[in-house]
């Protein structure tokens, strides 16, 4: 999971500027995110949840209906996000030469895109020729024989 997406969601369910205390202190929590060691940001995220569980917990009854919600469902949802994606935060560290964003995924998607976009017209058995071909030699790093090989 990207830092940068993790984030998101947790601002999601808290906004920029929470009103509650909670809401606050798990903003900034993951907010320090990129700064964090893995053992410290797990140990924070469990103190969190120690102190907050009976907040995240707390519900609401609607009268009429006799139904009930969770009277903070957008800081819930954003912690039980982050405690469902804890395990996957920190896997750039264990694998050499990855990102802790997904930027450089992104960017080379665009790319494709920008060249489908290019070749509007194509079929679709054209396309999906063109996005094998891409994919192909973007993930062995062929050499120019095997490119006019492929080509």
């Amino acid at each position: 999971m990207c830092h940068v997406h993790m984030e998101r969601l947790v601002i999601k369910g808290t906004t920029r500027n929470p009103q509650t205390q909670a809401g606050h202190v798990l903003l900034l929590l993951v907010r320090s995110l990129k700064e964090s060691r893995p053992e410290v940001f797990r140990r924070r995220l469990r103190l969190y949840k120690e102190k907050y569980q009976d907040f995240l917990n707390e519900r609401t009854e609607h009268p009429f209906s006799g139904d009930w919600s969770y009277t903070h469902e957008g800081v819930r949802s954003a912690y039980l996000s982050l405690e469902r994606f804890e395990e996957y935060l920190f896997t750039y560290q264990e694998q050499v030469g990855s990102s802790r964003t997904t930027n450089s995924i992104e960017g080379h998607f665009s790319h494709i895109k920008d060249i489908l976009r290019i070749h509007r017209g194509l079929s679709k058995k054209q396309k999906e020729k063109v996005l094998r071909t891409i994919l192909l030699a973007s993930s062995i790093a062929p050499d120019d024989e095997e490119i006019e090989g492929i080509l």
